[in-house]
């Protein structure tokens, strides 16, 4: 998937896919279909991959020349106008990186997130304490102001663990013993997240798992993933790759395919989501000494 500047809601990701399916099955190419618009056939291409915003006047025009019936085309106008109302996240637009907010939008629609986190704990597990540590040691290094604003997302991003409507996605992780052994901030943080972990895994949709360091080198040890899957038909499978100033997004079938594979063999060597709980449980002690 392309990058935008500034993250597309799944809806208009979805619209600009049926698009590029109308077009194609009405046998115009790009360059045919921007001709009559005099616009450049890359203007029609963007929109298709939602990279730039779908434009009401201009979206009603291709809809009518690839033929689509009029009561179809209404439809699709109705979807257009809840596809341009803002997501959530764009009211933290001064704080959320393009890339990132590709990756919150995901988030937000989705059914099921599996992924690994190897240094710290995911972000939608984490306390605000917790994560405010954490992002203080992060580049660039951020102004206070900056830095509230950015944990005021990262703990509004957890909503969707325990909202009612739609359902709750099912949070699957592992994480690696590194981020439980490595101090983030000082004692009471960490006792906090503890306590915070050991709540949010009795949780039915999620389900954390510990890597320990017995267990020794494994598939996913290379970096953080995340994979979305999504109810919508339009939307295969997903995997996110992140680095440190930026974020790969993928649907090739077979990158993601090895995505899964690599997760299910670090559900091997992992605690499982019991063993994971007694484990916290352990952690907890040793911090209240």
């Amino acid at each position: 998937m392309s990058e935008p500047k500034s993250a597309p809601t799944v809806l208009a990701i979805v619209l600009g896919r049926r698009l590029a399916a109308l077009r194609e099955a009405a046998g115009f190419t790009a360059a045919q279909a921007a001709k009559p618009l005099r616009i450049a056939p890359t203007t029609v291409t963007r929109m298709e991959k939602a990279e730039t915003s779908l434009k009401y006047a201009t979206v009603k025009t291709l809809l009518e020349i690839y033929g689509v019936p009029q009561a179809e085309i209404q439809e699709f106008l109705v979807l257009l106008d809840q596809a341009s109302t803002p997501g959530w996240w764009q009211s933290f637009r001064d704080v959320l990186p393009g890339w990132f907010g590709v990756h919150v939008s995901l988030e937000g629609a989705a059914t099921s997130l599996r992924g690994y986190e190897p240094g710290v704990l995911p972000g939608l597990l984490q306390t605000p304490g917790y994560a405010r540590a954490v992002m203080e040691r992060g580049l660039p290094r951020m102004a206070p102001d900056v830095l509230e604003r950015s944990v005021d997302l990262r703990i509004k991003r957890q909503e969707i663990l325990t909202r009612e409507k739609p359902a709750p996605p099912q949070l699957w992780v592992v994480t690696d013993e590194t981020s439980l052994r490595r101090p983030v901030g000082d004692a009471a943080v960490m006792r906090e997240q503890i306590e915070h972990l050991l709540d949010v895994t009795d949780l039915p949709n999620v389900t954390l798992q510990v890597c320990p360091f017995a267990a020794g080198l494994h598939p996913g040890a290379f970096g953080p993933f995340t994979i979305f899957r999504f109810e919508i038909p339009e939307l295969p499978d997903i995997v996110c790759t992140d680095s440190l100033s930026r974020a790969g997004y993928s649907e090739d079938k077979e990158e993601v395919a090895l995505f899964r594979e690599a997760l299910g063999e670090m559900s091997v060597y992992a605690f499982s989501k019991q063993e994971t709980k007694k484990f916290l449980g352990d952690i907890r002690k040793e911090l209240y000494l």
